[in-house]
């Protein structure tokens, strides 16, 4: 033991101790000691008591890391230090620094041209702002290592300072770490987390690598990583400035966050190719963010109806039973489901025998003026006419890079497969089955996968498409140390030693792997030596961008399919995903811990640009109860993709099941269906400018700090506050009312004004969830009706929210609600402005036509304001100079309330009125 320790004394003798609050693990794999810490040229050093939960006892010293060798314009070309040594790889030498801007967006690129980018096609629009981010070269303190820092320029705050130092760039090993201006971090994804903050009071690692893990969302701490993978942050300065931070890489990466505070960023491939964004906004973040990555599909107007679904209907009477009796119910239904128990033995694009006549019936929900989405998974099994149509169009699967690791006692089994290096799996269906390669450049593999669409969708006319299983998952992937053993069974092995194995088993294999005892990078997936993208790629670096790719081929099939607008629902989502789907958060469980994690958690993924987000209502997995299935539902309908959802096996869960739920979700529901013109116009606004539909309170109250603990209020946009219940046994919601006016919408105590700061506000099992109308702003709504298209035929309204300081404003997007979007600048759509001032004399609505095409749109018949300082003249309103005669029996105001209510059929034919529109009237004396 006497040399180890001479060299650990060593080490530490030279090197310099750090402050345990900004440690960078030089040990981040398991089992770590002070031998094999000083091996690597590491401090080792236990953290004295008191020290921040899990500090690092191995750590590099900061005289560790590249020093600058050269520089041409805004390149700066990178040498290793003499004494740096990585652990997981020999650093590359003349390692490329570049920095461009694009707009007020800041990239910074490390690494050379010949590194794997993920092919992701992204946009990258200029982004427009009022602040900018410089870059400056520095040097870690009391050193030459190569550092840099990103600093905002009005304020001079160090956004990102890599002075703290431990960049490492090998093979397969990346890494960077900077210090951070605020411990006030949000994003990352796709993980469950309590807070909506991300907490920095202690090192925490979260690994971000495409997974079929269900969210655990009883343990304290479960940073394992879910379905997807969302490299991007949002950091708020001590000064209420926000910025973000985005880094393009798909290969399996992590990041440790820290108290001092700082973050720590590794890759196993690829590059670095940040991004960051200079807000100075939050929204304006994720705006910025957006014009980089591209902005979200605008979903068909009926899928921000109510969806029911389960898995576990064991036949289309079944199906038929649940959608009937909560129709009964009086229960708002758009989209009911059918999840793969409508299958043929679980094949994509088959009906099972027990489900004869599901065409029939769709046709009649469609009359009804309901729309159906069914699931489809990307494995296809190998032995029937989906995937002879596949081979036929020269469809491309992930496959094995060579003929000797191909298992022929499984492949030779299939006649069609025989022959192939398609790499074969087992998900659902009884046989072997084969992976999509939906990177295939030459676009035929989307060109089939389209053709299956349209020739199933000829006997069964649904309207959208879920899809499930795309991380991509495969049940039971084992693995073998040398070729020919473990082959016997039908189960995919791949290898995990020798040259084959270097994929499998990386010098480090992240936290995604570490964090579950003897898993490997192709445990309940693929194997990492895979080919994709036609051979071109490996499985290693493409695998979480699979989910992108299915979705981006579905979203493609569909409008080809149907040649209308409706909407795909994606389980695994990467950067760029809302282009193309929308997301549900996962099989999530029936316990009141999920209600609260899912409300974070959508409010995640529209910081992702993934706004057509939401849970699983009462839970996937487990029973739910009626008091916690009554409470989902009054949050979850405030969610974009609101769906009630469970799994087989367990008692249903549909609203009909308790007449307190199904009383609770008609309420809840036909305020949602009121307001849908206001959501519809939030995600129309998303996907024009990008953008958040749902977000954080801070969002809108960035220089109020208690904002930014708010973990269970979120917003619709500016104008709209919810507060729902999300706790067992309460009756009653501590709510925080930023400094605004807020005026509730409950029936109990509608327009009533609250006062800014905590307050207990009623919320009964029986009553509207607590939701809030802020002043200043003006929404617009229509009558509800049970189905949204019978909800479309209903004449429009507004809702203004007075500000006693000022005006008031509001926008209206409308459109055919299901037409193509190619261009989402020129599609026809009605894009109204709205305003509302008053004197004490007087008061003018007024409207402004952005762009007004032939499009059918309702008239505008009721204006309601609420706070209303005056009593109004009903005989005294003027439309553009010429008289109006209100309806004064449907017509009312209270001097107590202070509530104008204006009813007058037809009141502004918002199609035919020219553009401005002034609505005036008197007040009386």
């Amino acid at each position: 033991m006497l040399v180890p320790i001479l060299t650990l004394l060593l080490v530490t003798s030279v090197f310099s101790s750090v402050d345990v609050r900004s440690r960078i693990d030089c040990y981040p794999d398991p089992d770590p000691s002070s031998n094999a810490c000083s091996a690597r040229g590491c401090i080792w050093e236990h953290a004295p008591e008191g020290s921040p939960t899990k500090t690092p006892y191995c750590y590099y010293p900061r005289e560790r890391g590249y020093v600058l060798k050269s520089t041409a314009g805004q390149t700066y070309t990178l040498t290793p230090d003499s004494s740096t040594k990585n652990p997981f790889g020999t650093n590359i030498d003349n390692l490329p620094v570049t920095v461009k801007n694009n707009g007020k967006t800041l990239l910074v690129t490390i690494g050379g041209d010949d590194r794997y980018v993920p092919p992701v096609g992204l946009p990258m629009n200029p982004s427009t702002s009022s602040d900018s981010l410089t870059f400056k070269v520095t040097t870690v303190p009391s050193t030459n290592i190569f550092a840099f820092q990103v600093t905002r320029q009005s304020t001079g705050t160090n956004v990102w300072d890599t002075t703290i130092g431990g960049l490492l760039f090998a093979e397969k090993y990346i890494q960077i770490a900077t210090y951070l201006p605020s411990a006030n971090v949000f994003g990352f994804g796709d993980h469950v987390h309590k807070q909506l903050m991300r907490n920095l009071t202690r090192y925490t690692t979260w690994p971000m690598f495409a997974k079929g893990i269900a969210p655990d969302s009883e343990s304290d701490l479960s940073t394992q990583n879910l379905y997807g993978v969302h490299p991007f942050y949002i950091a708020m300065e001590a000064d209420g400035n926000s910025h973000g931070v985005f880094f393009l890489n798909s290969n399996a990466q992590e990041v440790t966050l820290g108290p001092a505070p700082h973050l720590v960023y590794r890759t196993i491939g690829g590059r670095l190719d940040m991004a960051f964004f200079p807000g100075p906004l939050p929204e304006q973040v994720v705006q910025q963010y957006l014009a980089h990555i591209g902005t979200p599909f605008l979903p068909a107007y009926w899928a921000l109806g109510y969806q029911l679904s389960r898995w576990g209907y064991n036949s289309l009477d079944n199906m038929k039973a649940v959608i009937s009796r909560v129709q009964a119910a009086g229960v708002p239904l758009d989209v009911p489901y059918a999840d793969i128990d409508y299958m043929n033995a679980y094949k994509d694009f088959t009906e099972g025998d027990k489900w004869t006549g599901f065409p029939n019936y769709t046709d009649q929900l469609h009359q009804q003026g309901l729309h159906m989405i069914v699931i489809f998974d990307p494995a296809v099994e190998v032995d029937y006419d989906s995937f002879k149509r596949a081979l036929q169009q020269n469809a491309t699967f992930i496959e094995w890079p060579s003929a000797d690791l191909v298992p022929h006692n499984i492949q030779d089994q299939y006649p069609m497969a025989k022959n192939t290096l398609v790499m074969l799996g087992n998900v659902w269906p009884e046989r072997n089955t084969a992976f999509p390669d939906f990177l295939d450049p030459t676009n035929q593999t989307t060109q089939w996968w389209t053709n299956e669409f349209v020739l199933f969708h000829q006997t069964l006319k649904f309207d959208g498409i879920w899809i499930d299983m795309n991380e991509p998952s495969n049940f039971e992937t084992g693995t073998y140390s040398s070729v020919g053993s473990n082959l016997a069974t039908a189960h995919l092995s791949c290898p995990i030693s020798g040259a084959a194995g270097q994929l499998d088993n990386p010098p480090y294999a992240t936290r995604a792997v570490y964090d579950h005892s003897g898993e490997h990078l192709c445990s309940r997936t693929l194997c990492m030596l895979g080919k994709s993208a036609r051979r071109t790629m490996n499985f290693f670096d493409t695998k979480s961008l699979y989910g992108w790719s299915e979705s981006r081929a579905t979203n493609a099939a569909l409008r080809q399919m149907t040649g209308r607008r409706g909407a795909v629902i994606s389980r695994s989502t990467f950067p760029s995903s809302g282009r193309y789907a929308g997301h549900w958060l996962g099989d999530n469980t029936a316990r009141w811990e999920d209600l609260q994690t899912s409300v974070i958690n959508v409010m995640d993924f529209n910081f992702f640009g993934i706004p057509y987000v939401g849970s699983d209502i009462c839970g996937f997995h487990g029973n739910s109860s009626e008091e916690l299935c009554l409470r989902w539902h009054q949050m979850g309908a405030f969610h974009s993709f609101s769906r009630d959802h469970n799994t087989k096996g367990t008692p249903a869960q549909d609203p009909a099941v308790w007449p307190s739920v199904a009383a609770a979700a008609k309420m809840v529901l036909t305020f949602r269906y009121y307001y849908l013109p206001y959501l519809y116009s939030l995600h129309y606004a998303s996907s024009r400018y990008g953008g958040t539909v749902v977000r954080p309170v801070f969002f809108e109250f960035p220089k109020d700090s208690t904002t930014q603990k708010l973990d269970y209020q979120f917003m619709w946009g500016s104008g709209m506050m919810i507060a729902p219940v999300v706790d067992k046994g309460v009756s009653s919601v501590h709510v925080y009312f930023p400094k605004a006016t807020w005026y509730s919408l409950i029936p109990i105590n509608y327009g009533v004004v609250l006062t800014p700061g905590y307050l207990d506000v009623h919320a009964a099992t029986d009553s509207l969830t607590p939701v809030f109308l802020r002043g200043g702003y003006i929404l617009p709504r229509q009558g509800a009706n049970t189905t949204t298209t019978a909800s479309r035929k209903n004449d429009l309204e507004v809702i203004i929210g007075v500000d006693p300081s000022g005006g008031s404003n509001g926008e209206l997007y409308y459109d055919a609600g299901d037409d193509l979007v190619d261009d989402i600048e020129s599609h026809k759509r009605h894009h109204w402005l709205f305003s509302f001032t008053y004197t004490s004399t007087s008061a003018v609505f007024s409207g402004l036509c952005e762009k007004c095409s032939d499009v059918d749109i309702p008239p505008l018949s009721i204006i309601e304001a609420l706070g209303y300082p005056a009593t109004p003249d009903f005989n005294s309103f003027i439309l553009n100079g010429n008289k109006v005669n209100i309806n004064v029996q449907l017509s009312s105001y209270s001097a107590i309330t202070k509530r104008l209510f204006i009813n007058t059929p037809k009141l502004i034919g918002l199609r035919t009125i020219a553009s401005p529109f002034t609505l005036k009237w008197n007040h009386s004396s």
